[in-house]
């Protein structure tokens, strides 16, 4: 099973050179420092910043530069800031090639709820519906299965959407899966240490099967 880390790290795989990239909160930030060395990629903050570096050691930090949820980052060299509406100008105008979020539950028809919890007080979605409608590809980093042992890869999503048949790919604590809206998900790696048979059981979305599933390597 990968901790966040290996999470990010096996994510950090599907980024392709010259790509603008836009990390969520949480998880997706990680993806940072799994950049492959020399690789030409531009990650983006919705608060305003094209150039985020991987993060800081503790003598490297800057209290001053933050990315969306408000941990500091580190900057590329040629890395501009900006303010808000010009950064979601780019969003949505098409101008991210790959999103990567976190997610709460995603459903077998690539919907996600990722920004609220009835009952729990937020100040609001945020970014995340800009995100999600205007990237041509989505990645969700997530864990398989909530604390209690309850599927989070589910049918219909239980939580307030955040957007519908968006989701490509989720890369979670238990495996990786295409998602094929109007067929279910697709299982294409295992974590180490993982069997078919324990990401089916943790799956209570439709999940497609075929052939042998190979351990990824990370």
């Amino acid at each position: 099973m990968l901790d966040k880390f290996g999470i990010a790290k096996r994510i950090a795989r599907e980024v392709q050179d010259g790509m603008y990239v836009n990390l969520g909160i949480g998880i997706p930030t990680l993806v940072a420092n799994y950049i492959p060395e020399g690789m030409n990629v531009v990650l983006q903050s919705e608060n305003g910043l094209l150039g985020i570096g991987p993060f800081p050691f503790e003598e490297d930090v800057d209290a001053d530069l933050i990315n969306a949820g408000k941990q500091t980052v580190t900057m590329v060299a040629g890395s501009s800031l900006f303010s808000s509406a010009e950064s979601f100008a780019m969003i949505r105008g098409g101008h991210v090639h790959l999103t990567i979020l976190g997610a709460m539950e995603v459903s077998e028809n690539g919907d996600i709820a990722n920004w609220k919890i009835p009952g729990k007080m937020v100040k609001g979605m945020g970014g995340a519906m800009d995100l999600v409608a205007s990237a041509d590809n989505i990645i969700v980093a997530m864990q398989h299965c909530s604390k209690d042992g309850k599927s989070k890869l589910l049918k219909q999503c239980s939580l307030p959407i955040t957007g519908i048949k968006c989701v490509k790919k989720i890369v979670s604590d238990m495996a990786v899966l295409d998602v094929i809206p109007g067929v279910g998900f697709k299982l294409l790696e295992r974590a180490p240490g993982i069997s078919v048979q324990e990401i089916i059981n943790a799956t209570e979305g439709t999940l497609i099967v075929e052939g042998e599933i190979p351990e990824m390597s990370i």
